[in-house]
């Protein structure tokens, strides 16, 4: 699923790509909205909130995406439509295109309706405000349920928005903290967040999450993919297990020297 990052760069995309000029090509390839047409308004902004995207139209329309697992969108010099099955929104204007594929969630709705679909998230780690009092909000949330192990209250987009499978591991290795350690056992909640919040905003002008500094293939991560691997800290060999998300189960990687039970 793609982290809060990458959502991010693939709202600036089409923002370059869509904002401020007038879509010639609206096509929704959902039985649900197959007769809607917004050619001829232009597009106000593409935002980002979280992992959502929502594409603001001229006359008070919104496109609400959520690219789930495999979602991704393409932008492209204008041109013909797209074919194929896993085409689910081309968005057009006289020099680009935006085709989206295999997104998970796509709606149209009343701008003033957004709250609806991202009003329950919590402090998005990149909203471009992004201060004190959001950290403090997001570390309000988690605490409020002390007893949930932390590997699975980071990974709650209603505590705080933005982090997925790849940063659940990479931060709380780099914290030194246990998955399953209970969120009121973990020291220093604002730094666990700030850390979220610096990790995502370096990395979210670029393809790929790299955690240790490092661009080389293959060593762009602490723990995340390293499973049975040494440690790159002290080469202890690194573990997995499943921890429950709004997704589904999705593994864990962790260090159980760098990262001890507590």
């Amino acid at each position: 699923m793609p982290e809060g990052d990458v959502v991010w760069n693939t709202a600036r995309r089409l923002r370059e790509a869509l904002a401020g000029r007038v879509l010639t090509r609206s096509d929704f390839r959902v039985p649900r909205y197959a007769t809607a047409d917004l050619r001829g308004r232009a597009v106000l902004d593409v935002a980002s909130r979280g992992k959502h995207l929502l594409v603001r139209v001229e006359g008070g329309a919104t496109i609400h995406v959520h690219l789930l697992m495999d979602g991704e969108f393409r932008v492209r010099p204008a041109g013909p439509p797209p074919r194929g099955h896993r085409v689910r929104l081309v968005l057009a204007n006289e020099e680009f295109q935006a085709v989206g594929s295999s997104l998970g969630i796509l709606e149209l709705l009343p701008t003033a309706d957004e709250d609806r679909v991202v009003g329950h998230l919590g402090p998005d780690l990149l909203d471009p405000g992004w201060d004190a009092a959001l950290r403090d909000e997001a570390v309000r949330r988690l605490a409020e349920r002390p007893e949930r192990p932390i590997g699975e209250a980071v990974m709650d987009q209603t505590r705080l928005a933005g982090i997925g499978n790849v940063y659940k591991s990479e931060l709380l290795f780099l914290r030194g903290v246990q998955p399953w350690t209970p969120v009121a056992d973990v020291a220093d909640l604002p730094g666990l967040v700030d850390l979220a919040h610096r990790l995502l905003d370096a990395n979210k002008a670029r393809h790929g999450h790299i955690t240790t500094g490092d661009r080389r293939p293959g060593r762009e991560h602490w723990t995340y993919g390293r499973y049975d691997r040494p440690c790159r800290r002290c080469g202890t060999r690194v573990r997995r297990a499943y921890q429950p998300s709004e997704a589904g189960d999705r593994s864990t990687y962790w260090c159980p020297r760098c990262q001890p039970e507590r």
